[in-house]
């Protein structure tokens, strides 16, 4: 299970939002880019960058900061928040990204995600960010009349191969996963006819969450709030994933 660092990224500086509410907002830092350092000096493997303006803004307003981004890490960086056609995705994918995260241009327009899954292949990621059980949208800000369950049936047909699944209830909150519907969602898409790795997000605060997700049979794990506090520390937790010999 790969440990992936989340910098999420508000009028250029680091970021947390407890349970995506832009009100409740704590400044971990002012450059992105020697944050991704910093993980990247713990042992992350992978970068995840959520730009929280453009999520909200429905295009992209970090960019020039992600870019920065890209541009200091040696390890691959996956980006989200704002994307909403092609040519973002390309202009990210040209300037360095690895994978692209689409959420809200998943739920509300199948041809912008069919021709990115076209023309992309694996290197789309569908966010699946869930408020009781229903997809929220628009930074969180909207919950539309869509479950994730039968969004990830929708997904699946399609060709998506990625899913990265948040409950917005335990994001930020340090009070644990929701491993319920974690584990509801890895053994719905186990059954699918293609394959679909399931990234989770959201809550992790300790060592014992990740063993216990570990055992699940998600792909990865995204954590926050845990490393910037300290309740986690990256290296550690890196360390206590990797099998030895």
């Amino acid at each position: 299970m790969q440990i992936i660092p989340a910098i999420d990224i508000r009028g250029g500086r680091c970021v947390r939002l407890t349970q995506g509410d832009y009100r409740r907002e704590i400044v971990f830092g002012d450059d992105p880019s020697a944050m991704a350092a910093r993980w990247q000096d713990a042992g992350a493997s992978r970068i995840h960058v959520v730009d929280l303006d453009g999520a909200r803004e429905g295009s992209p307003v970090n960019a020039e900061a992600i870019q920065a981004v890209c541009a200091t890490a040696t390890v691959p960086v996956q980006v989200g928040g704002g994307i909403r056609d092609i040519a973002t995705i390309d202009q990210y994918l040209n300037a360095g990204v690895q994978r692209v995260v689409l959420g809200t241009a998943a739920v509300k327009d199948q041809t912008i995600l069919l021709n990115a899954i076209a023309l992309f292949h694996d290197r789309i990621i569908v966010g699946i960010d869930a408020r009781d059980g229903m997809v929220a949208t628009e930074g969180w800000i909207e919950t539309s009349s869509l479950s994730a369950k039968d969004l990830v049936h929708q997904l699946a047909e399609v060709g998506v191969s990625r899913i990265i699944y948040t409950d917005i209830a335990h994001d930020g909150m340090l009070a644990g996963p929701n491993f319920n519907s974690i584990f509801a969602l890895v053994d719905q898409v186990s059954h699918l006819p293609s394959p679909m790795a399931v990234i989770a997000s959201g809550g992790v605060s300790s060592l014992e969450h990740l063993r216990r997700l570990a055992t699940l049979g998600v792909e990865g794990v995204i954590i926050g709030t845990a490393l910037y506090t300290g309740a986690i520390e990256l290296a550690e937790a890196i360390a206590l994933l990797t099998p030895s010999g």
